[in-house]
């Protein structure tokens, strides 16, 4: 794994979704993506790959609604596997279980993609190399191709035991409601770059990744920010280097207009489509 998601840079640790069902939503993210339980309460979980670095949370809020449509929120958030073997145990296992999936060659990646029972996106993927990656005039090249699915099946015929201890929050996706406005929002607020354009659609990143985060009006532009107790995205993280990092884009963020909220171990805002960011230090 290389060091996109360390310290100099600013990078996704931690998804929290929405489900219907708590319980139900444990069986899919347990037994069919492999995460484990770090901790557990009546309406929440907490879930790792490593025993005890929270990666995914699920909450089942107070009368939750289902998944709104034509909304800003989540497109999908993304585990990133250590090594193409892994990817390789992984689409075996989604194989034999027989549970939906799409899959694409992204030049910088190769990717699987599902949905969980209640339709959040997730995709799992590995990174090729970034020195195999193309730029051009700051732009990395990326597309959507076939994956060479026997190829990724031939790298190992290890057994599935869950996903790797190593395995991280690669990036998250997201609907927004403005292009323009999140697009400022993510590089003027909280200091990302843009790393490739694709129809309406922007990738950002720091510190020279494909992408840690990226930005799309594909459900409309205007969409509305849902419902809070909507299944979908909660909030997520950005793991920032230091304290002066963090003040410095809460001040940035300030002078765009964003409300900022402190907490313990964390400060809050939101994009401007109402998408929720905890800024917090490891």
């Amino acid at each position: 794994m290389e060091k996109f998601h360390q310290k100099p840079n600013v990078y996704v640790g931690e998804i929290s979704i929405n489900v219907k069902n708590l319980d139900y939503s444990l069986t899919f993210y347990l037994n069919i993506i492999g995460l484990r339980i770090l901790k557990r309460s009546d309406r929440s979980a907490v879930l790792t790959t490593d025993g005890k670095t929270p990666l995914l949370t699920l909450e089942q809020p107070e009368d939750v609604i289902p998944k709104a449509e034509r909304t800003s929120g989540l497109y999908h958030f993304a585990i990133l596997l250590p090594t193409r073997a892994d990817l390789s145990v992984f689409l075996r296992h989604l194989l034999e279980t027989g549970y939906p999936l799409g899959a694409a060659d992204h030049y910088v990646s190769e990717a699987l993609y599902l949905n969980d029972p209640d339709g959040n996106g997730i995709e799992v993927y590995r990174d090729r190399p970034s020195s195999e990656w193309t730029w051009n005039n700051g732009l990395v090249s990326m597309a959507t191709e076939q994956l060479d699915g026997n190829g990724i099946l031939a790298e190992s015929n290890a057994e599935w035991t869950g996903l790797p201890a190593e395995t991280i929050m690669g990036h998250i996706h997201l609907h927004v409601g403005d292009l323009k406005k999140a697009e400022e929002f993510y590089t003027k607020g909280l200091g990302f770059e843009i790393v490739s354009y694709y129809p309406q659609a922007v990738f950002l990143s720091t510190g020279g990744y494909h992408h840690h985060i990226a930005i799309n009006t594909w459900q409309g532009d205007g969409a509305p920010t849902p419902p809070s107790n909507s299944v979908g995205l909660n909030w997520y993280t950005l793991v920032f280097p230091d304290e002066a990092a963090r003040e410095e884009v809460v001040m940035r963020v300030r002078e765009l207009g964003a409300s900022v909220r402190e907490e313990d171990g964390f400060v809050e805002t939101s994009d401007p489509s109402g998408n929720r960011i905890r800024m917090v230090l490891i």
